[in-house]
């Protein structure tokens, strides 16, 4: 669950063409800050924002052990997350998982002012305090041209150790997002 969350936040940043490089990993870049800006104040606009993606899991050498396809629906600081075999939702201090094979509800509230990630917490302005960032420059995938954003977490007792975000720059709107664990294992989120 907190894997999915922290993806739907990558989705909603906008990154454009550059392959500007930090000599320090402490600062972040200030042409990212202004690309993750535009796009945390873009997803502000909307009302009750939709997505569906699709979710892969990857070992360390790149093979697919996983993959799923989900939506979420999000309104003011309520959302709904739907995946193959799991339904999520909050109305914004309680958060309900429901594991459809075992029938079981897994309850937790909201971290208001920790690091815990919502959808609406990651389509904003979390970048900011949680990640240093820099832009990696440009590629080609699926016939766009996509910008890819570095983030490596300020906290370094996340289970990740860097995020990879791919920007479709004809739309402002993420492509994806990898995460890299620690622990070797690579996790994936498109936004279709």
């Amino acid at each position: 669950m907190k894997r999915l969350f922290t993806l739907l936040g990558f989705a909603s940043l906008a990154f454009v063409a550059s392959a500007q490089k930090l000599s320090n990993p402490t600062k972040s870049d200030p042409e990212a800050k202004k690309l993750l800006d535009a796009v945390s104040a873009k997803f502000k606009t909307y009302t009750s924002p939709q997505a569906t993606f699709t979710y892969k899991v990857e070992n360390a050498q790149g093979k697919a052990l996983s993959t799923k396809k989900g939506t979420v629906s999000m309104k003011g600081n309520k959302f709904h997350v739907s995946m193959d075999g799991m339904e999520i939702f909050s109305d914004g201090r309680t958060i309900w998982n429901y594991d459809k094979s075992a029938n079981e509800v897994t309850v937790n509230n909201v971290n208001d002012g920790g690091s815990g990630m919502t959808p609406q917490k990651i389509f904003t302005n979390f970048y900011d305090k949680d990640f240093f960032y820099k832009l990696n420059g440009t590629k080609k995938e699926a016939g766009k041209t996509l910008t890819e954003i570095e983030l490596t977490p300020t906290d370094k007792t996340r289970p990740y150790h860097k995020v990879y975000v791919l920007v479709d720059k004809a739309t402002n709107s993420i492509y994806s997002a990898k995460f890299l664990e620690k622990s070797g294992g690579r996790y994936s989120y498109t936004v279709n």
